[in-house]
């Protein structure tokens, strides 16, 4: 079996992750990482084991050695990073959300259409097999016709008014913030499970606390707050939000987000509610599945490979009994993604029905679309506004 290069350009909290899913895989080498400076990409790869280090992400999408590159910097390198990597004819998998904007995923999936490259973004909520098990059931019809869909994605490590993160900053982040961070998980997991696009979207912001202090020196994500110098940063983006939608096979939902609620440390759940049945599944359990009914008793069903679908099954590798957890789930999405790279498609939808936990640069267009209709929603006063 060919061996794959690959490189990674941001190796801060989730960038670690992403090293761990792909050595995990067996057949992938992680070759360079890329960081701001020399410095600290080479103390990055010495504590990580990688041979290579660079001080900037465009001797990295040069390097011979590497096929595919992973982009896990903030949100406004996102673009630049992505468009170098396609040009010198590399594979790539990106962080979400995307891009900053509609227009800009657009032109990113684009590109890598272009190029003929396989693309991906780490929606990794679609890597767990309880997920894809609620999928089946309702593409198998045993819920019936779906007429609701509900949730939340709720955090708490924003709470102070010492926490601070870029995704704060909208030069850095983008015009919206929980929304665009977490809410994009959300909005991706519900159309992936129910098989419904979210067509409109009615949207209501909060910024629970907004003046905060900003540290001298940046911090990674979920660090908490450091002892340093600060001053006062005016914030102009939402940590709070509540968002009405419509799907467009006739299902309605709500979800909140926010990352300023105490005591979720990363509660994202949903429920799908069906003319026949209704599914309910939360991450921080996220070895069981609930299923209601009317006529029956509830039940919960358990991470079990013998009671799973063929397809589900498939992203549960331990016996029933055995908990799997946030990281087996995103190395399921990586083991899709580099499945396709291995067969050197050069077309990343041409497997994705059997590989359904990836999300290509087309996904991560429609999820941007979400978002910019979400703030504009807003940004009208709160008003019903089409997703484009």
């Amino acid at each position: 079996m060919k061996r794959i290069g690959m490189g990674l350009v941001g190796p801060g909290f989730v960038g670690a992750h992403h090293i761990d899913a792909v050595r995990r895989l067996g057949f992938v080498d992680v070759v360079a990482i890329a960081a701001s400076t020399e410095t600290s990409a080479r103390r990055k790869a010495d504590a990580l084991g990688i041979p290579k280090a660079y001080g900037g992400y465009e001797a990295l999408v040069a390097d011979p050695d590497i096929h595919v590159v992973h982009n896990t910097t903030p949100n406004y390198l996102h673009a630049p990073v992505i468009l170098a990597a396609v040009a010198h004819g590399k594979h790539v998998v990106s962080d979400k959300p995307l891009a900053m904007s509609a227009a800009e995923a657009r032109q990113l999936w684009d590109a890598a259409e272009s190029a003929g490259v396989v693309h991906a973004v780490t929606f990794n909520y679609r890597g767990n097999p309880l997920v894809q098990q609620a999928r089946e059931m309702i593409a198998g019809g045993e819920l019936g016709r779906v007429h609701f869909v509900s949730g939340a994605y709720l955090q708490d490590w924003l709470l102070q008014d010492t926490d601070f993160s870029w995704r704060l900053e909208p030069e850095k982040g983008g015009r919206t913030s929980a929304v665009g961070d977490i809410g994009s998980h959300w909005c991706d997991l519900v159309q992936h499970v129910v098989g419904q696009r979210i067509v409109e979207v009615l949207a209501d912001f909060t910024t629970v606390i907004d003046t905060r202090l900003k540290p001298a020196t940046s911090t990674e994500a979920f660090a908490g707050a450091v002892d340093t110098a600060r001053e006062p940063f005016t914030v102009r983006s939402e940590d709070l939000a509540s968002v009405l939608v419509r799907f467009d096979g006739g299902a309605k939902g709500s979800v909140s987000v926010g990352q300023v609620c105490a005591g979720h440390k990363n509660d994202l759940w949903f429920e799908v509610n069906g003319r026949k049945a209704s599914v309910r599944w939360l991450q921080e359990r996220q070895n069981e599945l609930w299923i209601g009914r009317r006529d029956a008793a509830n039940a919960a069903l358990p991470k079990d490979p013998s009671l799973l679908s063929p397809v589900a099954r498939a992203y549960a590798h331990l016996p029933g009994g055995h908990q799997e957890a946030w990281a087996d789930a995103f190395c399921n999405v990586m083991r899709d993604i580099y499945s396709v790279i291995r067969q050197r498609t050069g077309n990343a939808q041409a497997d994705r029905g059997a590989r359904p936990a990836l999300a290509t640069f087309e996904d991560g267009y429609h999820s941007a679309c979400i978002v910019d209709a979400i703030l504009a929603s807003h940004t009208r006063g709160g008003v019903w506004t089409k997703v484009g």
